[in-house]
């Protein structure tokens, strides 16, 4: 495996949790981060790719005939545009 280096700035508080969670983990700093990144790939790719599916060739216009048939409603306050 590759590897590259990158700087990264964090809050202080984020870094300091992210090592006490490293360290009850029995990892280094680098590698708990490397972990977490790797993690958030993975779970992002995955619903990304979940949506996909479902959307299959369906076009956000496609749902303009329900919206024509959805009841004319006032949005709850706090919600209107």
């Amino acid at each position: 495996m590759s590897k590259s280096s990158y700087p990264l700035k964090l809050p202080a508080s984020v870094k300091e949790a992210a090592a006490r969670l490293a360290k009850e983990d029995g990892v280094s700093l680098n590698q708990w981060i490397a972990v977490a990144i790797a993690q958030k790939i993975g779970v992002v790719e995955t619903a990304s790719d979940f949506l996909k599916r479902r959307a299959g060739e369906a076009r956000p216009g496609d749902m303009l005939p329900f919206l024509d048939k959805a009841k004319r409603e006032k949005p709850p306050i706090g919600d209107e545009l």
